[in-house]
């Protein structure tokens, strides 16, 4: 079966398992297509499930097109068979007229070219509007993901609709490139940087003995609502060859810090924190709270030289320490998995870092955790 074979319902038929994270293999076996196939099919629409068609409660239905044929070969007037429908004999005039006549006439037949003349596919506001496209093809260009994009555009332009455009816009404008609005290349500036949109599927998480540590249910309750600042929450992401970079992400503000990691034993990892930690201004050395990797066993020791209690998650609770899950996801668009993170120096982590710190943020009303943590230091100062 190829694409242009399928109907209406077998397509969405894909599209919903697909959403509910179905594979290829289990989806053809469903609906009797080869995995290239589905592949077609969802590729089309770059990952985005279509919006389902929906026939104006005006136009001639399926049936309507029946009792017509029927009323055509039985050589009924066209008032006749208007009258049964209880539509204007105009109506039915044009329908015969434009399928074929009286002669060629078929339902089946006008109702599938009718279906597919429908079609009158509208310029997207990306498309209409050169300037707004612009916009948006620098800020994706500067690494803003398109909800925060189209967050940043209602606040600078907010009495201007025609620079205005949702996030849900853009993600079609990239990855349905039929529309031919905004360029391919674009797409790798995007987090995840793939070319279909895909079902998320979180991984279990495995946790390790570590020597006197403490629980997060003993954290300060000034860390747990994001009160003030100072509070951090940390883990190791990792690249090919063992090779690893600490993140760090303080909790009232989103801000990050990048730290370099060539080794990853626990004396390693401790020390190369600890100089980053020492850094910082008093107010924002408060807590770290870390997962149960073996990376921390030499908590007690980070803890002396820098003065910071380190709180560790229960297990397989990454919840517990969402922000930073959240912002290794944004630091997978600039290290994707199997890169080897190694050659990469500590100042071209700042650099990164300075990106992700500039970028504004849904959860901080789009504020930018740099200014946000700004603010915070200067009025607890």
């Amino acid at each position: 079966m190829q694409p242009f074979e399928m109907s209406e319902s077998v397509k969405a038929e894909i599209w919903a398992r697909r959403q509910r994270g179905e594979t290829y293999a289990g989806i053809s076996a469903a609906v009797g297509a080869s995995g290239q196939t589905i592949y077609t099919v969802i590729k089309e629409w770059g990952g985005i499930p279509p919006r389902p068609r929906r026939r104006a409660a005006r136009t001639l239905t399926e049936t309507d097109r029946e009792e017509i044929s029927r009323g055509v070969a039985a050589q009924a007037s066209f008032a006749a068979i208007g009258r049964r429908l209880q539509r204007p004999t105009s109506t039915i005039s044009r329908e015969v007229g434009r399928h074929g006549g009286r002669q060629q006439y078929r339902a089946a037949a006008a109702d599938r070219a009718a279906w597919h003349r429908a079609r009158r596919p509208k310029r997207c506001r990306l498309a209409q509007q050169p300037r707004l496209r612009a916009v948006v093809a620098a800020a994706l260009a500067r690494d803003w993901s398109p909800q925060q994009i189209a967050a940043w555009l209602r606040r600078h332009y907010p009495d201007n609709p025609e620079m205005h455009v949702s996030h849900e816009t853009i993600y079609r404008s990239l990855f349905v490139q039929a529309r031919g609005v905004l360029k391919r290349a674009l797409v790798q500036h995007l987090r995840r940087g793939r070319t279909l949109r895909r079902p998320r599927h979180r991984s279990a998480l495995t946790h390790t003995r570590i020597a006197d540590l403490v629980s997060i249910r003993e954290r300060p309750a000034e860390a747990a609502d994001r009160a003030v600042p100072g509070h951090w929450e940390g883990d190791l992401i990792r690249g090919a060859g063992h090779s690893h970079i600490a993140t760090l992400v303080e909790r009232h503000s989103r801000f990050v810090l990048l730290v370099r990691t060539p080794e990853v034993d626990a004396p390693s990892v401790s020390r190369a924190l600890a100089r980053h930690i020492r850094q910082l201004p008093p107010q924002l050395r408060r807590s770290l709270t870390w997962d149960r990797g073996a990376e921390m066993a030499a908590h007690r020791h980070f803890t002396v030289a820098t003065n910071v209690q380190v709180y560790f998650c229960e297990p397989q609770s990454p919840w517990q320490r969402g922000s930073n899950e959240n912002t290794n996801g944004l630091l997978r668009q600039y290290f994707p998995h199997g890169t080897d993170l190694r050659p990469f120096s500590q100042a071209h982590l700042n650099r990164i870092a300075a990106r992700l710190n500039t970028r504004p943020r849904k959860t901080l009303d789009y504020d930018t955790p740099a200014d946000r943590l700004a603010a915070a230091v200067a009025s607890t100062a």
